[in-house]
């Protein structure tokens, strides 16, 4: 995380210096999310059939090699196809580390440990800005150092893991749905591709977006066929008859929309439309992290201690829909006092949701499809956060020119001043009137952002209203199977347990795998 969001009040900088457009702006963060959103199924289906320690050290290499890459790049292109890199990376961290807690912590105790997994967002999101912004104003850094911050930090990850995390290791025949997860990664980076160009580099109904959409969802819908007669599918369509998993993988999709945009939003007003240095853009991102890591670990602690999470879930997308439209009435001259205590409470809202959703299809999961179910929901998190963050990129570029140009004609200024209106301009180098036309577009153009995204929330609030609430189960996500190959017991016959009880006396009777017991 820390090595995500160090980049975040940078990217001005980067596309300046890489003479890149408000396209690549957003391909920057796009990429990665691309990558994310089209390997975490995969991920998580790994993580149901191999060691799920070494994946975990897999993943955090490939993030460490992207990130060493990134901050050779040259140009916004090289850049963009590191930062792919990394994102494959991510996808696979960002899936398998609920997958590990999830195998060894029952879902009642879960809850607080999401609060403590949130808390630790929170403090790399809040601590990597900062960081980032002083390297970027520090001479003789600058913005490639940003790349190179967490290369420590990863190493001593990877040591304490290899050192200290023990999950059960199953030996079992592995069967890979290579076609199924290549259909799945083609048909989604179509639709991501079309989402993030459309409208800039083509139009809505143009040929090519004809091309892309259609070809995405062609894939996509092979790709279903593919699954339902796998044997081990990527993701199993048995999933999408459990309720509460669709409500929220729903849900789930649109706070990702949300979390993802909003620190591409902020850095945007900070930067351009305030005016304010990356290292106090940093700053004023604070209260936003602040709410999320109080509310993360407050509801975390409350969920454990009562079992249940539907009322937590409905608070939090409340709190969502009302930072937003809070948001929404921001301009470029608005206290920065105020602005602040709106993005805290849009924090405390995507803090109270985002971990448990997760933990809520986790609960409603057999156990054996605990890492698809897990990757499922984060699958179509950062699916709706890479399609948010393209279309909410392209709208904002969009209102931007518009209201750029309008400034300048206004101010008796040639609309061309600023050149194509593409290029991301740096408003400590333009003339006083010209700047302030810059700030005022950027101002008005994220407040409108925040506006589009406010039925976000309440779509999020329709499909908590309808889940089933289910009170967290008491025993680890552990496979029948896993229990006896292991020589873990199993744990009391309990309702909640009931399911699994009767999967283990059947695998008793048939059972034929072998397994080496867990260290």
């Amino acid at each position: 995380m820390i090595s995500s969001t160090v980049v975040t009040n940078a990217l001005p900088k980067i596309i300046s210096d890489l003479h890149g457009s408000s396209t690549s702006y957003t391909w920057m963060v796009t990429a990665t999310l691309l990558a994310m959103t089209a390997t975490t199924p995969i991920w998580g289906k790994l993580a149901d059939l191999f060691n799920r320690k070494v994946l975990v050290q897999t993943a955090l290499g490939i993030y460490v090699v992207g990130s060493a890459l990134a901050g050779l790049a040259t140009s916004t292109g090289m850049l963009i196809a590191f930062r792919v890199v990394q994102g494959i990376g991510v996808g696979g961290l960002s899936a398998l580390v609920q997958i590990a807690m999830a195998a060894m912590i029952a879902p009642r105790e879960r809850g607080r440990y999401n609060g403590y997994l949130g808390a630790t967002f929170a403090v790399a999101t809040v601590s990597g800005p900062l960081i980032g912004g002083v390297i970027v104003d520090i001479p003789g850094l600058g913005w490639r150092a940003c790349f190179y911050l967490g290369l420590p930090i990863a190493l001593v990850a990877f040591v304490v893991l290899q050192r200290t995390l023990r999950l059960p290791v199953v030996r079992r025949e592995v069967s890979i749905d290579y076609l199924g997860a290549t259909l799945i990664a083609a048909g989604v980076s179509c639709v991501l591709i079309w989402t993030s160009l459309a409208g800039d580099s083509f139009g809505w109904m143009s040929a090519e977006s004809a091309i892309l959409l259609g070809s995405g969802l062609a894939v996509l819908g092979i790709a279903v066929a593919v699954e339902a007669r796998a044997r081990e599918p990527i993701v199993p369509l048995r999933l999408f008859r459990n309720r509460t998993i669709v409500l929220t993988i729903i849900a789930s999709a649109c706070v990702g929309t949300v979390m993802f945009s909003t620190n591409l939003l902020f850095s945007q007003y900070y930067q351009l439309g305030r005016g304010e240095s990356p290292t106090l853009s940093g700053v004023l991102t604070i209260p936003m992290v602040t709410g999320l890591a109080i509310a993360s670990m407050v509801s975390g602690r409350i969920i454990s201690r009562t079992g249940r999470w539907k009322h937590i879930l409905i608070l939090g997308t409340i709190l969502i829909g009302t930072g937003l439209g809070l948001l929404s009435t921001v301009t470029d001259r608005t206290s920065l006092v105020a602005v602040s205590l709106f993005a805290c409470v849009l924090g405390a809202g995507l803090g109270t949701t985002q971990q448990n959703l997760v933990l809520a299809a986790q609960n409603s999961a057999s156990a054996d499809d605990l890492g698809t179910a897990s990757s499922t929901v984060a699958f179509f998190r950062s699916l709706g956060g890479s399609a948010g963050v393209a279309a909410l990129g392209a709208l904002l570029a969009h209102r931007v020119s518009g209201a750029t140009v309008t400034g300048l004609s206004a101010g008796g200024l040639p609309a061309d001043t600023l050149g194509d209106g593409r290029s991301v301009p740096d408003p400590s180098t333009l003339p006083g009137p010209v700047a302030e036309v810059v700030h005022h577009a950027y101002g008005m153009g994220v407040a409108d952002v925040f506006l589009t995204s406010v039925p976000l929330a309440l779509f999020a609030l329709l499909a908590i209203l309808f889940v089933p609430e289910i009170p967290l189960k008491t025993a680890a996500g552990v496979t029948a199977s896993e229990r006896v190959m292991t020589k873990q017991p199993a744990p009391a016959r309990t309702r909640d347990d009931l399911d699994e009880n009767v999967e283990l006396t059947a695998w008793r009777t048939t059972a034929g795998a072998s397994a080496e017991p867990a260290p």
